[in-house]
């Protein structure tokens, strides 16, 4: 099997094993209180993320070698934080419905992105930007009434991501994915650590079970993710990961009986389109300023 081949198989995985644990994270959200089952997962994740990095070459001490240690603590922090956003979206706004609104985050990247990184932007991507942004006012309103206030916690997990990605790109410029990687688990499961105590609730011996999913889940997704970006680019990589709102939109339906208005499913078509297109733009893009060089 060739490795382009084997690197979407992974893609495939990951995107299917995030969808299942976000499935999963819904009903414990909407049991127990998102911090604690975020606790949980980034103790998982957390320990996954030291053992891999003491196979690195160099061990432990060599992958933790970083230039932008603050940067990297910051990262570690927005991404846990995001993690409690969404898994409290699941509980409060729908997992169909939420997803449609994360649909939107690589449109909000390319927006900050020239504030914060200084890139340019062209007019297509403008275009692209514009009717995203229509597409998400559409998902805001799915029955063209009063606005949801809970909705704000959607956009606050939208901003809390594109800022993660915004600081894991400059972090890029001078450390290695896999330092990177180290410090969004270690760091995300320490600041947990601190906080999540303070809501520590007893589960069920069958939420428990689910609980452990939950981890199993998100470091065996993690992997595969990881295991795509060595075979793949990420302009490859990326478009692919709107699946996950078609695999919300299942289990949001099926399993959990939501509804998908109108509205949401016109906004959503609009959205993954704006964002496919920005990604693949962005990708055209680099790749010219990298032949310039």
């Amino acid at each position: 099997m060739k490795p382009k081949t084997q690197g979407y198989i992974f893609v495939l995985l990951a995107i299917t094993i995030f969808s299942l644990q976000d499935g999963i994270s819904k009903h414990l959200g909407s049991a127990y209180p998102p911090v604690f089952v975020t606790m949980i997962r980034y103790w998982a994740f957390g320990l996954f993320t030291i053992l891999l990095a003491s196979k690195m070459r160099g061990g432990l001490m060599a992958t933790a070698r970083t230039k932008r240690p603050v940067l990297q603590v910051i990262r570690g922090l927005l991404l846990a934080s995001q993690v409690v956003a969404v898994i409290s979206c699941f509980a409060v706004i729908g997992l169909a419905h939420s997803q449609a609104i994360f649909s939107a985050t690589p449109i909000l990247i390319a927006l900050l992105s020239m504030p914060l990184l200084g890139e340019r932007v062209g007019w297509r991507r403008w275009t692209a930007i514009c009717a995203g942004l229509i597409g998400v006012l559409l998902i805001l309103k799915p029955d063209g009434g009063m606005f949801d206030y809970k909705l704000l916690l959607a956009i606050l997990s939208c901003f809390l991501f594109a800022f993660y990605v915004i600081a894991t790109r400059l972090v890029s410029r001078d450390d290695s994915s896999m330092t990177s990687f180290f410090y969004t688990g270690v760091v995300g499961a320490a600041a947990m650590t601190l906080v999540g105590p303070f809501y520590w609730t007893w589960m069920s011996a069958g939420d428990w079970g689910w609980m452990a999913l939950v981890c199993i889940t998100s470091i065996s997704s993690h992997y595969f993710l990881i295991r795509a970006y060595d075979m793949l680019d990420a302009a490859a990589v990326q478009p692919l990961t709107y699946l996950q709102l078609v695999y919300a939109s299942i289990i949001g339906v099926t399993i959990y009986n939501e509804t998908l208005s109108l509205n949401t499913i016109i906004g959503s078509m609009i959205v993954v389109a704006s964002g496919i297109f920005t990604i693949w733009r962005e990708h055209v893009v680099g790749r010219r300023q990298a032949t310039r060089q």
